[in-house]
């Protein structure tokens, strides 16, 4: 060790903390100043807590993750990007495709700021009916497909995102899901006037059901993580529409929003897990189905 006994009047061995660090990480001397190394990452942004040894850092909304210190030991974040889900279709329509889903661990950064792009879930009333991407750094997750509308323009690539949308009750193809992120939608079933059922829409873990008779299809399941500390699934596709009995296709776990044959019993995506929306027999005041959940960029580090 050098030989200065005190830094700024506290004694060598009083010394517990320095600028934060503990005393095992203040190793160097440089003139009559200590120098302190920090072993792991500190950084702002969005809302943060703490779970056991460490940080996490949830956006809900657009920000900026700022990494004000690089760790010596640890210098990676554990990352959760979801995108906002689609909306669902009308008129026997599909349910949309949930918001791509990528989480993983390891990933470097350094000590600058980061922007960070949290999806809204998509929504007629706003222009767009796919949901939007949500981005950290260079991890890209895309927004859900919507659901097929009947006697529209919307079926097969029309309705691909993260998760794709599922397929019209007039018999209409599904949308594809985005490889390493969903799933695809159900297809729609056509077997008549009065039986025609919309497809699931996809989600992270699981494709969309198809349409069936006298029944649309559920929504595909999300997947669940642990990344806030409590296990949370998110990404599940929004069910279809029967034009049969008028029972209610399951929007899948994790978010996604249920379909029935009235506009009223349909439910949206839920808001910050990327769920797509259900889908609705004859449409909301927008004139579709229900809107898809907004997505949510969570980011994780050891900080002690």
């Amino acid at each position: 060790m050098p030989d200065i006994a005190t830094i700024n009047g506290v004694a060598e061995d009083d010394i517990a903390t320095y600028n934060g660090a503990t005393a095992s990480t203040v190793t160097s001397v440089l003139g009559n100043t200590w120098i302190h190394t920090t072993p792991y990452n500190v950084a702002t942004g969005g809302t943060i807590t703490t779970d056991g040894d460490y940080k996490v850092h949830s956006f809900t909304a657009d920000g900026t993750f700022e990494v004000t210190s690089l760790g010596t030991v640890s210098s990676v974040v554990e990352y959760l990007v979801v995108a906002g889900g689609g909306s669902g279709g009308r008129n026997r329509g599909g349910g949309a495709g949930a918001g791509g889903y990528r989480t993983a661990s390891g990933h470097s950064v350094t000590a600058q700021s980061y922007t960070v792009t949290v999806g809204a879930g998509g929504a007629v009333a706003s222009g767009s009916r796919g949901g939007s991407d949500s981005i950290f750094n260079s991890i890209t997750s895309v927004g859900g497909g919507p659901g097929g509308h009947n006697g529209a323009w919307e079926t097969g690539s029309d309705l691909d995102g993260g998760s794709g949308g599922g397929g019209h009750g007039g018999a209409g193809s599904a949308g594809s899901g985005t490889a390493g992120q969903g799933n695809d939608g159900g297809v729609g079933y056509n077997g008549g006037a009065g039986d025609q059922n919309g497809g699931g829409g996809g989600g992270a873990s699981a494709v969309g059901a198809a349409g069936v008779t006298g029944a649309g299809g559920n929504g595909g399941n999300g997947s669940a993580s642990s990344i806030t500390g409590s296990s949370v699934t998110r990404s599940g596709g929004g069910g279809g529409t029967s034009t049969g009995d008028g029972s209610t296709a399951r929007g899948g776990s994790g978010g996604g929003g249920n379909g029935f044959t009235t506009a009223d019993d349909g439910s949206a995506g839920t808001a910050n897990t990327g769920g797509g929306g259900g889908s609705s027999g004859s449409g909301d005041a927008a004139g579709y189905g229900w809107n898809g959940g907004s997505g949510v960029v969570i980011i994780r580090y050891q900080f002690q």
